[in-house]
C-alpha cells in the first residue's frame, strides 16, 4: 500500500509506514471493515488554486467511508494508496488518530491566519468511525479554544453527540452546519446510501439541532437523474427539509468523477440497467450533468423552498449563536467535495 502517497498530489509521506497500525474489529457494526491507524504529520489541508470551492482550508481526520454511497466523488483519492474505489474504499478506512493534537499545534503557529476550515467535504467527519476513535471533540474543541471559524457538513446523526461543543464554539466563532438529504425515498436511501443514517434520521438531525438554536441549512445532494428528480420526489424532500427546520436548501445535481464513475456505473447495471444508455448520454461531456438540467433542478428547488418558506444558502454566511442562549430540550438520535456552501 502506497501509503507515501496519502496526501493525494504526489507530495512527500504525511507519516512512515512505521506509524501505521492495522486493525480489525469484532463487533457487528464493524464486520468488514479494516482500520488503518496512523499518525499524521498534517491535518490543515489548503485545497488547489483550481478548485471551485468556496473555502481554503480543510480538515478530514479520515480516509474512506463506511456510508458506502455509491455516487461518492472522494472514492479517486483510495487509488492513491493502492486501493480500489469501490469496496475498499466503503471498508478500508484510514484514521488519523492524532488529529486533534495536530489540528492545535498547528492552529497555534505563527504562520496560521485563523481562516476558516471546512470539514466533511472529502469523507465524513461522523461516519460509524467517529463512535469508536471520537476525534471530532478534541477537533471541535481546538476549534473553539482559537476561536477559529469553521463548518461542518454531515449525514451522520452522531453531530448530535457534540452539540455542547458546537454551541460553544458558536458563542466565540462563526459555526456553519449542513445536512446532505439528497431525497427522503427511502428505497432509494437502501440501495445508493447502504451505510448511512436514513434521510429520515438526518432531518431528525435538523429538528434537534434547530430546536437547540443552531441553524442548520440541508444540501439537498445528490438530487439523482431518473431515480429521485422527479417533480413528486423534489417537492416531497423541500417539503421534508422545511419540516424539520432548515434555514436553506441547496440542491446539487450528481457528478460522477472518476473513480466514482465507473463504481456508480456497476451499480446501475446491476439495479437499473435500462438506464445505463441514458445516463452515458447524459454525462458524456463529463463527470457533471449538463447546464440545463442542473439549471432545471436548481429552479425547480428554489421555486419549491420558497412556497414552503426557505430559501437557497446565502454564500460565505455562517450562524453565530449568542453565549447566553439557553437551548430548550429536545431529542438526540445517536447511531454508532463538490462545490459547496454553507449555511
Amino acid at each position: 500500500m502506497r501509503w507515501e502517497h496519502l496526501g493525494g498530489d504526489g507530495s512527500a509521506a504525511l507519516f512512515d509506514t512505521d506509524a501505521v497500525v492495522t486493525r480489525t474489529v469484532d463487533t457487528p457494526e464493524f464486520r468488514g471493515v479494516t482500520f488503518h491507524e496512523v499518525r499524521a504529520r498534517s491535518i490543515l489541508n489548503r485545497v488547489p488554486g483550481a478548485s471551485r470551492m468556496p473555502f481554503d482550508w480543510t480538515v478530514n481526520p479520515y480516509r474512506g467511508c463506511t456510508h458506502a454511497c455509491v455516487y461518492c466523488f472522494a472514492r479517486r483519492t483510495h487509488s492513491y494508496l493502492d486501493l480500489d474505489t469501490g469496496r475498499d474504499f466503503d471498508s478500508q478506512i484510514v484514521v488519523k488518530t492524532n488529529a486533534p493534537q495536530l489540528l492545535r499545534r498547528e492552529l497555534a503557529s505563527a504562520r496560521w491566519r485563523g481562516e476558516h476550515i471546512a470539514m466533511g467535504t472529502n469523507v465524513d467527519c461522523y461516519q460509524r468511525a467517529e463512535g469508536r476513535y471520537r476525534l471530532m471533540p478534541g477537533i471541535l474543541t481546538a476549534l473553539r479554544d482559537f476561536a477559529n471559524p469553521f463548518s461542518l457538513l454531515t449525514k451522520g446523526t452522531l453531530i448530535l453527540r457534540d452539540l455542547d461543543l458546537l454551541r460553544s464554539a458558536a458563542a466565540v466563532t462563526e459555526v456553519g452546519v449542513a445536512v446532505s438529504v439528497g431525497f427522503t425515498d427511502e428505497e432509494l436511501w437502501r440501495t445508493v446510501e447502504p451505510g448511512a443514517p436514513a434521510p429520515e434520521r438526518r432531518l431528525d438531525v435538523v429538528r434537534a439541532l434547530s430546536g437547540h438554536g443552531i441553524g442548520v441549512g440541508v444540501l439537498m445532494a445528490p438530487v439523482i437523474p431518473f431515480l429521485g428528480d422527479s417533480p413528486a420526489q423534489l417537492r416531497a424532500t423541500v417539503r421534508a427539509v422545511a419540516a424539520a427546520g432548515a434555514t436553506s436548501v441547496t440542491p446539487l445535481t450528481l457528478h460522477l468523477r472518476p473513480g466514482a464513475r465507473e463504481w456508480f456505473t456497476a451499480w446501475l447495471a446491476r439495479h437499473h440497467p435500462h438506464l445505463v444508455r441514458p445516463y452515458e448520454n447524459l454525462y458524456a461531456d463529463g463527470p457533471y450533468a449538463p447546464t440545463w438540467y442542473q439549471r432545471r433542478i436548481t429552479g425547480q428547488v428554489h421555486e419549491l423552498a420558497a412556497e414552503y418558506g426557505i430559501g437557497p444558502a446565502r454564500a460565505g454566511a455562517a450562524r453565530r449563536l449568542p453565549p447566553a442562549a439557553e437551548p430548550p430540550p429536545g431529542p438526540a438520535r445517536e447511531d454508532q467535495g463538490v462545490q459547496l456552501t454553507l449555511p
